[in-house]
């Protein structure tokens, strides 16, 4: 019995693995929130991502500055190309996207800071065991921080610095793994015969609307 208990305590410490980076799946429906260190912006977002197509969809509902917006915004990255859509007038602003698609995970780039459980770990089903990244921004402009689920390296938080804001932080919530509405992510009919804007102002990037 004792050769047993310590070839399942090795066992056991074999199979225990060290979280690595990760990729989060293709396909997600869910919604997060924006806020930034200077109080200046807070938003609610319902969003879809299709990895695999290099789209996202971004329905905002927010306060800048005390002032409260609307927002609905098409992203699609292989065409280097943004919608800005108003549905109440049936109207699309097409934008210039000059940044590449970033899937949604952890970089191998990245540094553990952590492991932890949110919520309970004393029974079942109580907690979500959660890791916890660290890494530069592109061209070491500051840091970031990402919290990934252990399995399924779904998103749970995430926030990085900027000059004008200090830190900004997006927190996910109610993840769905799949598209609830595939058709969102295609630009509304009123929109393909949309020109892109004379004098449109400079090219955004993903990060740039939220602030």
């Amino acid at each position: 019995m004792k050769i047993l208990a310590v070839f399942a305590c090795v066992l056991a410490g074999c199979l225990a693995q060290k979280p690595h980076p990760c990729s989060s799946p293709p396909f997600l429906t869910g919604a997060l929130t924006v806020s930034t260190q200077n109080e200046k912006l807070w938003t609610y977002i319902r969003y879809e991502y299709d990895a695999m197509g290099q789209r996202i969809r971004l329905m905002e509902l927010g306060n800048y500055e005390n002032k409260s917006f609307t927002y609905d915004a098409l992203l699609l990255f292989r065409e280097a190309v943004m919608y800005e859509i108003n549905h109440k007038n049936h109207t699309c602003k097409k934008r210039p996207l000059k940044t590449d698609f970033q899937p949604i995970g952890i970089p191998k780039t990245a540094a553990l800071l952590g492991q932890a459980v949110v919520g309970s770990s004393s029974g079942p089903g109580q907690g979500l065991l959660v890791n916890t990244w660290m890494g530069d921004l592109p061209d070491k402009q500051g840091k970031y921080l990402s919290t990934v689920t252990e399995f399924g390296c779904i998103p749970v938080n995430l926030s990085y610095q900027t000059a004008d804001y200090g830190w900004v932080v997006l927190s996910y919530f109610n993840n769905v793994i799949g598209l609830a509405d595939p058709g969102q992510l295609n630009p509304p009919d009123f929109c393909p015969d949309a020109e892109m804007e004379d004098g449109a102002e400079e090219p955004v990037d993903f990060v740039s609307l939220f602030l």
